[in-house]
């Protein structure tokens, strides 16, 4: 049976330096997905919505796993990929003291060989042996983010500014600008990793100032 690490094979997407803050050129790959935004007073720690969507994400991508797996031809194993999301604001300003207008996109990458088909059927597999409203709202779908400034942050979300301006340094030392949404990488299950030990890539879009 073959075996695939996509975190080993784009590693350079994947396990960035928490030293310097980077360039780099992400392709076109596919993703499920799902969108929200955290509810009226709630934060992404305590978003019923948003924890739900991350339970439909981490059982959709092992239920395909596993059926990718037990293919009578070509089975192939691979590594599940790590949860991301995509953040924004609907509307005011964004904060890390106001959460509350958050909207979120999650995400997580899926091998070339997996495709609608599989997709739909493994959807179907999950709705059978537990559906939620989250479950409704999945999709899959091809993303290409393009030049992109990363950095790893290692330690609490609460933390992050401090490395997000380093990041901005970096963009303006080089002539960048930023586009598009903040893109966060979960190196690891955020619902059960210890602050401190939480390593989270931290990914933002840019262009070339005019």
């Amino acid at each position: 049976m073959d075996k695939l690490d996509l975190r080993k094979e784009f590693k350079h997407l994947y396990a960035p330096s928490a030293k310097q803050a980077e360039l780099v050129k992400v392709p076109k790959f596919n993703f499920v997905m799902i969108d929200g935004q955290i509810e009226p007073g709630a934060s992404p720690d305590t978003s019923r919505e948003l924890h739900e969507a991350m339970e439909a994400m981490y059982g959709i991508s092992y239920t395909l796993k596993f059926m990718s797996k037990q293919r009578k031809t070509n089975p192939i194993d691979y590594t599940v990929m790590a949860l991301e999301g995509l953040w924004w604001v609907g509307s005011g300003e964004f904060s890390f003291d106001k959460k509350d207008n958050w909207c979120w996109t999650l995400m997580m990458m899926q091998p070339k060989h997996i495709t609608v088909k599989m997709y739909q059927e493994a959807l179907q597999k999950l709705k059978e042996k537990k559906d939620s409203p989250a479950l409704a709202q999945l999709r899959f779908e091809s993303f290409q983010e393009g030049l992109c400034v990363q950095i790893m942050h290692v330690g609490p979300y609460s933390e992050e500014p401090r490395t997000l301006e380093r990041m901005q340094a970096f963009a303006d030392e080089n002539g960048y600008v930023y586009r598009g949404k903040h893109h966060e990488i979960y190196m690891g299950d955020p619902r059960r990793a210890r602050p401190e030990k939480l390593r989270t890539i931290l990914r933002h879009p840019v262009e070339k100032a005019a």
